[in-house]
């Protein structure tokens, strides 16, 4: 997700009238947060791990496409990303992931019981990404995917903490796995920089439940506006458009947007589920010990963070070196912000992801 604004982005003339006309009620929706509101205590995050492919692409490398390195980092934010190679696949990115998480907690993968997948790119339409990750890891454990796009993070987070909090899981692996370098059009100068490759990933374990001190989220928000899901899709290779060699002349396998209305909706909806959820949890910004925000765009970060006045410093940015890794974003940043010790136990975490769909996920978890 990103602010780019293109010739082959969707456009608010190419909708019917009565599209443009929920489009324009998205771009000024505010959404009221109460009613998708909730709490999930008695989980903790065990360990953290990530994974990058090893060739870098930076802005220059890409100004054979017509991309200007400037324009990249004045409006982005973003000087280099990821690209994973020719024989690596998001499963591939999700188990190096996963080893890397699972060692740091010192659990074997024959001990995770439930696989959680969270990509837009995944291997195969079926079987999902997450089965290939369970059969790679030989675990014995259900496995799915879910599809949320750049919020994905978080619905896959919360959902595996819901079958840990209810003792249906005790060793939840939850990962966030793209290869955003072949869902975007090489030929868009202004789209196909914004994104790279990359994994995170996570283990949840149970952990007590005490009126004060509860690890889990002590608050969290989903929810999505679909009347906005022109403004960021891809509009090929599902049932309503079939890949064939006429559509794929037409690049609609690829990632569009609409990025103006996208960037406007973004900031707005970052704001106000974080003041809601801030609210409902009881906590006051200055209580965070960090903030980590879906890797899309400087602007949104810079945007939002000053809607709600938490200290800059505790921001964590990282998309300069990896561009936006969609539902990845999210579990990267933080196995780099644990690794760096900025995030201890009992620490209070904001996480916020948002995307297409259009969708968001927003929670406060308590380390």
């Amino acid at each position: 997700m990103s602010n780019a604004v293109s010739s082959s982005s969707v456009s608010l003339n190419s909708l019917n009238e009565s599209q443009q006309v929920l489009v324009q009620r998205l771009i000024n929706f505010k959404p009221s947060g109460r009613g998708r509101l909730g709490k999930l205590p008695g989980f903790a995050v065990a360990s953290t791990g990530s994974y990058v492919p090893s060739q870098i692409v930076t802005n220059e490398d890409l100004a054979s496409l017509g991309c200007d390195s400037d324009w990249i980092i004045q409006r982005t934010g973003i000087r280099e990303r990821r690209k994973a190679a020719s024989d690596q696949a998001t499963s591939d990115l999700a188990y190096e992931a996963s080893i890397d998480c699972l060692k740091k907690a010192g659990v074997s993968p024959s001990e995770v019981d439930l696989v959680v997948v969270a990509t837009m790119t995944p291997d195969h339409i079926t079987p999902s990404t997450a089965c290939h990750l369970q059969r790679r890891l030989g675990c014995n454990a259900p496995a799915f995917d879910v599809s949320a796009a750049c919020a994905g993070y978080m619905y896959a987070l919360s959902t595996a903490a819901h079958f840990v909090t209810s003792g249906m899981s005790k060793k939840a692996l939850v990962v966030g796995s793209e290869v955003m370098s072949r869902s975007t059009d090489p030929k868009d100068p202004k789209t196909f920089p914004l994104f790279g490759d990359g994994a995170g990933a996570a283990l949840l374990v149970p952990a007590p439940r005490t009126s004060k001190t509860s690890n889990g989220l002590l608050g969290y928000s989903l929810g999505s506006e679909g009347c906005g899901g022109e403004m960021l899709c891809v509009p090929g290779g599902g049932s309503r458009e079939p890949i064939n060699s006429s559509n794929v002349d037409q690049g609609l396998q690829y990632l569009r947007m609409d990025g103006r209305s996208v960037f406007k909706w973004a900031v707005r909806v970052v704001k106000d589920s974080v003041t809601d959820v801030l609210g409902y949890s009881g906590v006051d910004p200055s209580r965070l010990s960090q903030v980590i925000l879906h890797q899309a765009n400087i602007r949104i970060i810079d945007a939002a963070v000053s809607d709600f006045g938490v200290d800059r410093s505790l921001v964590y940015v990282n998309l300069d070196r990896f561009g936006n890794t969609s539902a990845a974003s999210i579990p990267l940043a933080l196995d780099e912000a644990v690794s760096q010790g900025r995030i201890k136990r009992n620490d209070l975490v904001l996480l916020c992801g948002f995307g297409a769909g259009l969708s968001w996920g927003t929670g406060i978890l308590r380390w």
